[in-house]
């Protein structure tokens, strides 16, 4: 049986999303090791970041900083498994992917809530604990992140700063210094077509942001002007495929809201409206399999545990998942992989 990522291709409705005109190259196990473009002349391998596997770590329980880690198969619906658990308790952590390897950033702990430079790891196809990777440069929580699968991205988000971090996902290590953004603020969401990352909305301490900002992942550098989503707000869940960025529920400064916008993420401009979430929420996470995105967990202003997906390349409404092993909210970790 020819799978895609080690998911049957029967389970796959929609292969329109890989490139478009392509021609699928299978390995002797009848699994897609890459595609070719039939206007270009070599295969290009599959995204490193994403992958049949969502993971979700951390967040805040109502009572505590959570160090579950749940997963679930993106391409089916249905609850959460335990994966394991972090190696210290914490919210607003964020997460970046690749080569099988998922990274942890950041966050708060119960107690002190103080700021953790603490970043753990995990390999995401091997169910278990997570362990030491490095630390952030400066301590912080609230944190947007991206992939092109090889380098994370992460916004140091250390009372409102514009700055941003990377990590080289395969090796363990301290993160280095990006790049700024152009407007401070925490509590943005990130997310990357592999090779461009976007950061979008966020809170400058006085009111929602709207802007959407990006960065070349392989060049350091300063984020430049992208545009804006269509209502200002942070709290966002944002995840992407390898063409469209969608941008997930979040708070304005009226409340939640169930928007769902999306972005052509090789283009700039202002953000298109794509459906709506199944009831206005905020500080959840998301992650996506290239074709299913997967938003999971958050506040409306209850915490949940509701999970449910749209398929990106589509507009529409979200349909219903399942549910996380346990009611929290201030997640911000989504990622995918193998």
């Amino acid at each position: 049986m020819r799978k895609i990522n080690g998911v049957p291709v029967e389970a796959h409705t929609d292969l329109s999303s890989l490139t478009g005109g392509e021609v699928l190259k299978w390995d002797a196990t009848n699994t897609l090791m890459a595609w070719e473009d039939q206007d270009s002349t070599g295969y290009v391998p599959l995204p490193a970041w994403l992958g049949t596997r969502g993971v979700f770590a951390g967040g805040w329980d109502e009572s505590s900083s959570s160090n579950v880690i749940d997963y679930i198969t993106i391409a089916t619906t249905g609850n959460a498994t335990d994966f394991g658990n972090l190696i210290l308790a914490r919210q607003q952590v964020g997460g970046v992917s690749g080569g099988g390897r998922g990274v942890f950033c950041g966050g708060q702990a119960t107690g002190s809530w103080t700021d953790s430079n603490v970043m753990d790891y995990i390999t995401i196809s091997t169910l278990g604990n997570a362990s030491d990777f490095g630390d952030l440069i400066d301590a912080g929580n609230a944190m947007g992140q991206c992939s092109s699968g090889t380098r994370g991205i992460l916004s140091r988000q250390s009372s409102k700063t514009h700055n941003l971090e990377y990590i080289t996902i395969a090796s363990l290590g301290d993160a280095l210094d990006f790049g700024d953004y152009v407007v401070a603020r925490d509590n943005p969401a990130g997310c990357s077509n592999g090779t461009r990352g976007l950061f979008g909305g966020g809170y400058d301490g006085s009111s929602r942001r709207n802007e959407i900002e990006y960065v070349t992942i392989d060049t350091i550098g300063n984020a430049l002007d992208f545009g804006d989503l269509t209502v200002g707000r942070n709290g966002v869940a944002a995840t992407s495929s390898t063409v469209r960025a969608l941008w997930m529920g979040g708070e304005t400064n009226s409340g939640g809201t169930n928007t769902i916008d999306y972005s052509t993420i090789d283009t700039t401009g202002t953000a298109i409206d794509f459906g709506n979430l199944l009831t206005n929420k905020y500080s959840g996470t998301a992650c996506s399999n290239d074709t299913r995105a997967v938003q999971g967990g958050g506040r409306t202003p209850t915490y949940v545990n509701v999970m449910e997906y749209v398929t990106i390349a589509t507009t529409g409404n979200a349909t219903d998942f399942g549910d996380l092993t346990a009611v929290r909210a201030y997640i911000q970790s989504g990622i995918s992989g193998d």
